[in-house]
């Protein structure tokens, strides 16, 4: 009887093992299914690419469409801007996180609790409510068609930074930051010389997080800039599918050279990303 339950249960694990195994195959293949198509449309010809029914592998590979992405100025100034608008901020903009999250956590202050509630509860307001009345005030002050509306607010951090950084430092002993202070150590300085270094994993994942949101940025470009010249890069991939007859392979193209920033930051950084993304999960 005993032999007969210790063999049941072995079977019902193995079951249980390989139905689990058989669903993420399938889902890692729903996710990998787009981008394979991606790759293999931008090494086909435009006559390849609009030939019915699709076919999933070119007939010969060409490389065409690369060359021409690498010799499109467009795709690189729009690179540029997004890095201009992108690259300073991420930095800013998680420190000043990193200022209110430190508050928040270790500082005891009147209304503390009432403030963070009211911050949690600003991340349950849809961004399109407010899309209207930014416009008018960013029109108002003459900031529209320039980079500000993307940049000024975003330097006072995100509510969503501000969370995930307060649960990081929630499990930082108070112990340290008290006999830092009692050597003399300010506040300011506990801040800057015991608590960034020992948060460096999640500074560098929300960091990461920052720069693919901005880089992906489609709608504040598209509702802020109206000069072509200011266009990022999202904006200027969109402008290649605007016919009928567009270039696919080259679209292609671009969309797998505009992956490779994305690619590379995780494949140099993922350890510190995926320490950041568990540690914070596991705090308080």
């Amino acid at each position: 009887m005993a032999n007969a339950k210790l063999k049941s249960g072995k079977v019902s694990r193995i079951a249980t093992k390989t139905v689990t195994y058989a669903i993420l195959v399938f889902a890692c293949l729903m996710i990998l299914l787009p981008f394979t198509i991606i790759l293999s449309t931008s090494f086909k010809t435009y006559a390849d690419s609009t030939k019915v029914p699709f076919t999933f592998f070119p007939g010969y590979i060409d490389v065409s469409a690369y060359g021409e992405v690498f010799g499109n100025i467009a795709i690189w100034k729009g690179l540029l801007n997004t890095l201009i608008v992108v690259g300073p901020i991420m930095f800013i903009g998680v420190f000043t996180s990193a200022l209110s999250a430190y508050a928040f956590a270790k500082i005891n202050f009147k209304w503390s609790g009432i403030m963070f509630t009211v911050l949690m509860m600003s991340m349950m307001l849809p961004g399109v409510i407010t899309m209207t009345p930014a416009y008018v005030v960013y029109d108002m002050i003459y900031w529209t068609d320039t980079y500000l509306p993307l940049m000024i607010p975003q330097a006072f951090g995100t509510a969503s930074c501000v969370f995930y950084l307060r649960q990081y430092f929630h499990g930082i002993p108070n112990d340290m930051l008290e006999a830092a202070e009692i050597d003399g150590l300010g506040r300011f300085g506990c801040f800057c010389r015991i608590l960034l270094p020992l948060a460096k994993p999640a500074l560098i994942a929300q960091i990461i997080l920052w720069f693919i949101a901005g880089y992906n940025d489609y709608f504040g470009p598209m509702l802020y800039l109206d000069t072509e010249r200011k266009f990022t890069l999202q904006l200027v991939l969109k402008q290649m599918t605007g016919s009928a007859d567009s270039d696919w392979p080259k679209i292609m193209a671009s969309s797998i050279i505009t992956m490779l920033p994305m690619i590379a930051i995780y494949f140099f950084a993922q350890k510190q990303f995926i320490e950041g993304i568990v540690m914070t999960g596991m705090k308080e």
